[in-house]
């Protein structure tokens, strides 16, 4: 923005506090840029920065009144208002995240809870997959233990098991649709 621009920004900011809703327009115009580009470096999410700027863009023709050219330019204004609107946003944010988090502990920790009947249920899952596995192939059976247990990608069974990269896509392809069938898993 030129002097000249900026010069003009401020006296139309001027006429916006003196009440003259026109003279609004080219303040947006010029300054909406601004409070978004701050917005956005402070929240890091398009949706949420236009947002706070917009907000912003109505506290500028709120408060325009507050507006003091000795002070600074009023692009500096507006960003200095986007910036603490932006770091307002991630506070509250962070605020709420934090109480929800605490209703879910305080939740939990007041849920009954039957310890046995977890682990009981934890037990015959880990059975019934034992005894699925043990109806797959060889070849099946291989692959998904040593993607899922092992935590290996596909590219890495397949060089542990000395297999074609699709091959071994198509063992777990196959091995995942016998065990869903066995555990009787409904298809969503």
């Amino acid at each position: 923005m030129t002097t000249n621009a900026s010069g003009a920004v401020d006296a139309a900011l001027a006429a916006c506090a003196g009440g003259d809703p026109d003279a609004f327009a080219p303040v947006y115009d010029a300054l909406a840029p601004v409070a978004y580009g701050t917005c956005l470096g402070v929240l890091r999410d398009p949706d949420h920065a236009a947002e706070v700027m917009q907000e912003v863009m109505v506290e500028v023709w709120q408060t325009a009144t507050r507006y003091d050219a000795a002070r600074g330019s009023a692009r500096t204004w507006v960003a200095t208002l986007a910036r603490r609107r932006a770091v307002d946003r991630v506070r509250a944010e962070q605020a709420r995240r934090e109480r929800d988090q605490r209703d879910l502990d305080t939740a939990m920790a007041t849920a009954p809870r039957d310890v046995v009947a977890e682990d009981v249920e934890r037990m015959l899952d880990g059975a019934a997959v034992r005894r699925c596995l043990g109806s797959l192939t060889g070849t099946q059976r291989e692959a998904l233990v040593e993607a899922y247990y092992g935590g290996y990608s596909y590219r890495e069974v397949a060089e542990r098991l000395g297999a074609a990269l699709p091959t071994v896509k198509s063992r777990i392809r196959d091995g995942l649709i016998r065990l869903r069938d066995c555990l009787g898993v409904a298809r969503a």
